[in-house]
């Protein structure tokens, strides 16, 4: 499993940073760990899932 940080997950969808912090507060994008700053980290296979999710419903 490759984890990516929320910086690299905006990037990755094209979105802001607070985006993906909200996506995760949602429940729509769920953190496999932190790191040591306490920053989310998110499975890189589920973020392309997202991301092919949100782009059939009409985009991010």
């Amino acid at each position: 499993m490759n984890l990516m940080s929320t910086e690299q997950v905006a990037e990755f969808l094209g979105v802001k940073v607070e985006r993906v912090k909200r996506l995760a507060r949602e429940s729509l994008l769920i953190a496999k760990s932190e790191d040591e700053n306490g920053e989310p980290q998110f499975d890189t296979a589920e973020v392309a899932k997202y991301k092919e999710l949100a782009e059939r419903f009409g985009g991010l």
